[in-house]
């Protein structure tokens, strides 16, 4: 994988563009990848200068981390001027807003002349996640968005998104490419969060987006490999010889090797 693989990402951080506290904050935290928003945390008479300070924060950097712009989906009143904001802008990534198809992916990326990460926000996005996913660097699940437009009860949680979420890791891998699992709503790192990161983490996920500076260390620690998990990915790729053999009281074979190997190559 390259330096700027988001599948090495643990973590984005989502913060409106606008806000120039937000970004100065984000130079100092954590977080695998920075996602600039000119989208949803930015009010309509903020649009502009959202975009002259995202452009602006890419080419000032972030101490070498990976970082994005979140445009406004194609079709929108802004995605024309957000394009040519990008153009001038050292972002690694494009991340579109609401994407409902290939076409729209490829185009952006065309346009906007950088790879473009979808987010997966609409039912119709959900089952066209395979075809989206083979033009983009990656997947994020809009689970605000998504949950919206499937008519879900607030209350109910992701009861009603697991489908949705466990296509969009399966259209990713099909792909190559990265997932990332959505926002977590609130603020605080609570038990809340780490359930959620457990479970998404369980479903494939590579990561997760955040919204917040205390949500960071949890996501990180949880989407990471633990030194249990290191430990034994090392004990079995130094024990394993070729073929199907006895390991640790359970039966491994070249692929157990191969997921142990990258593990190891995702720690480091």
């Amino acid at each position: 994988m390259e330096p700027t693989d988001p599948r090495l990402c643990r973590t984005l951080l989502f913060l409106p563009a606008a806000n120039p506290r937000a970004i100065a904050k984000a130079r100092t935290l954590d977080a695998d990848m920075v996602v600039l928003d000119l989208e949803d945390a930015v009010r309509e008479e903020d649009k502009a200068a959202a975009r002259e300070a995202a452009v602006s924060a890419t080419h000032d950097g972030f101490g070498g981390r990976p970082v994005a712009i979140r445009v406004n989906p194609a079709g929108s009143a802004h995605y024309g001027a957000d394009v040519v904001a990008v153009r001038r802008a050292a972002a690694d990534f494009v991340i579109l807003a609401k994407a409902e198809s290939a076409r729209q992916v490829a185009d952006a990326a065309a346009l906007m002349l950088k790879p473009v990460m979808a987010m997966i926000e609409t039912p119709r996005a959900v089952i066209d996640a395979a075809a989206i996913a083979t033009v983009s660097r990656g997947l994020i699940a809009g689970v605000n968005d998504l949950g919206a437009g499937l008519g879900l009860p607030p209350a109910d949680g992701r009861a009603g998104l697991t489908y949705a979420l466990q296509r969009i890791v399966v259209a990713a891998r099909a792909a190559g490419v990265a997932a990332f699992d959505g926002v977590y709503n609130r603020l605080e790192a609570g038990e809340g969060l780490e359930a959620e990161c457990r479970q998404g983490r369980a479903w494939g996920f590579d990561g997760k987006s955040v919204i917040h500076p205390s949500q960071i260390e949890t996501a990180n620690r949880l989407f990471g490999p633990s030194a249990d998990e290191l430990e034994a990915a090392r004990r079995l790729v130094e024990a394993a010889t070729g073929g199907a053999e006895r390991h640790e009281g359970r039966m491994i074979e070249s692929l157990h090797v191969e997921a142990a190997r990258a593990l190891l190559a995702r720690a480091r």
